[in-house]
């Protein structure tokens, strides 16, 4: 009679079957997590989790404010908006992405460094450089004493004509005193 191969260990000799053991597993847990992430009932969305993405977003309608403290109805059916794509598994970054296709580049609270908006990066910095170089400068010539220049003397060693007229006129003033 003949031993049954499996039992022998032929078919699957023992440290092999480790192996078997865990591909079944890592098959058996792909199939359960594929299922999980199909879960289709949407997950409760916390105001928080809405004014998170909504303030980085400005109000289409109104000049300068966000959007999660506007109070018009438009920008209560955004946050709405926000909520539902969030409970919808989409992410904040896909949330600005959809509501800059619908209204454009405006409407975000940090504006792309792209085209003209890389300005804004820019010229701040740039100017703030711009002025700590000025006040430097400035500093520095403020510390520095001014060296009086020397009257220029006449080649003769007289002065000129016109000092001459102004001593006499000084000594005249002070004889009448």
């Amino acid at each position: 009679m003949r031993a049954n191969p499996i039992s022998r260990g032929r078919l699957f000799p023992a440290h092999k079957l480790w192996l078997v053991a865990l591909l079944a597993l890592a098959a058996v847990l792909s199939v359960t997590i594929v299922a999980v992430a199909q879960d289709s009932t949407p997950r409760p969305v916390t105001d928080d989790q809405v004014n998170a993405v909504a303030r980085g977003l400005y109000c289409p309608v109104c000049e300068n404010i966000p959007l999660d403290v506007c109070p018009t109805t438009a920008c209560a059916q955004w946050r709405e908006l926000i909520r539902v794509k969030l409970a919808q598994g989409w992410t904040g970054v896909q949330i600005k992405q959809y509501f800059v296709d619908q209204y454009g580049d405006r409407v975000l609270a940090t504006p792309p460094a792209r085209g003209l908006n890389w300005l804004v990066y820019v010229v701040p910095p740039a100017a703030i450089l711009a002025g700590v170089y000025i006040l430097y400068r400035a500093f520095q010539t403020w510390r520095k004493p001014v060296l009086a220049t020397p009257p220029v003397a006449s080649t003769q060693g007289e002065p000129t004509t016109i000092d001459n007229q102004y001593i006499v006129r000084i000594e005249e003033e002070l004889k009448k005193r």
